[in-house]
């Protein structure tokens, strides 16, 4: 915990910038039958009868001290998808930062050796020296301010039927190109000072 806390003091650096990745998923719904919009007087009605359409990955990357955010959905979130990501991170997003900060939940698929499942061994070791890991820890993906801008995702995009992929990436797409416009950094107050205070429970208790 305080390892990720330490990380977020730090100011910001353009040539390794912080990011913090996390993913989520969407399940896509149709309609059965068409709705009906809203008019003056009433309020939009439908059915609540759904048809299922499968289930897309979203992938988020957040750069919480220049307020950016890159947002992608795939069909699947395994260690390959997620290494497709990483390089595009690096090689797409960030080609000129010397070494990127990067802030993520400690899932299985979320490791170096993912790399060498995909890539020849060359170019995953070009692409892991260009990251600096930082693991939240157990029961801690609260700590991930990615996980604080997918909940406003969610809110402001996804909570409603979309009735398939291609429809949730244009929507992302708009919803991204929206906030990256305001682009804010994001304030976190919580430190390492707080933690020690506020979550003493947590840590260790020596014995005399």
């Amino acid at each position: 915990m305080e390892d990720t806390l330490e990380v977020y003091k730090q100011p910001y650096d353009e040539a390794q910038p912080l990011i913090c990745m996390d993913e989520s998923s969407k399940q896509q719904i149709k309609d059965t039958r068409t709705p009906i919009p809203a008019k003056p007087g009433t309020v939009a009605r439908y059915d609540t009868e759904y048809e299922r359409n499968g289930v897309s990955n979203v992938f988020m990357f957040f750069e919480p001290l220049q307020g950016k955010r890159f947002v992608e959905a795939t069909d699947q979130r395994t260690a390959i998808d997620w290494v497709h990501q990483i390089r595009n991170l690096v090689d797409v997003h960030y080609p000129q930062a010397k070494r990127i900060t990067l802030v993520m939940d400690n899932l299985n698929t979320h490791t170096g050796a993912s790399l060498y499942k995909a890539f020849e061994p060359k170019e995953a070791r070009r692409i892991l020296e260009k990251l600096e890991i930082h693991y939240t820890p157990k029961h801690g993906s609260w700590l991930n301010m990615a996980e604080i801008e997918l909940s406003i995702l969610s809110r402001q995009c996804m909570d409603r039927r979309i009735p398939d992929q291609e429809t949730l990436k244009t929507e992302i797409s708009a919803w991204q190109e929206k906030r990256n416009t305001i682009a804010r950094p994001m304030e976190w107050r919580f430190t390492t000072e707080d933690a020690r205070i506020k979550l003493k429970k947590l840590y260790p208790t020596l014995s005399d």
